[in-house]
């Protein structure tokens, strides 16, 4: 509570974006994987008002789409299927491996000017 990020962690989860990484912790400190970050988009998203969202498979051609967390499949198929989540230089989506700064800000870039 005496982060310096704590209102807006707690703005966050108060919205539903984010959920931490328990129900008591939320790790303010540790990297956010390009799963953790499709899936706080697409909750922000939602929050914003988004209601038209495709389930289509987009993640079906990613040789790693068996490794995504069962909670980070909606989200994904958001946000690969616009644009704003694309596969490494090995073909390969890594969802577990920790988002780059230049990930996070291409994500945000590409959902803020969609």
């Amino acid at each position: 509570p005496t982060a310096w990020y704590a209102p807006y962690v707690s703005w966050a989860a108060a919205g539903g974006v984010v959920t931490g990484v328990s129900e008591a912790v939320f790790d303010g400190g540790g990297a956010v994987t390009r799963e953790q970050l499709a899936a706080i988009l697409f909750r922000y998203a939602v929050q914003q008002g988004l209601d038209a969202v495709t389930l289509e498979d987009n993640l079906r051609a990613f040789p790693d789409a068996d490794a995504i967390a069962d909670y980070a499949i909606p989200a994904l198929n958001w946000c690969v299927g616009g644009g704003l989540l694309a596969a490494r230089t090995d073909g390969a989506l890594c969802p577990g491996e920790p988002a780059t700064r230049a990930e996070a800000a291409a994500a945000l870039w590409g959902y803020l000017n969609r």
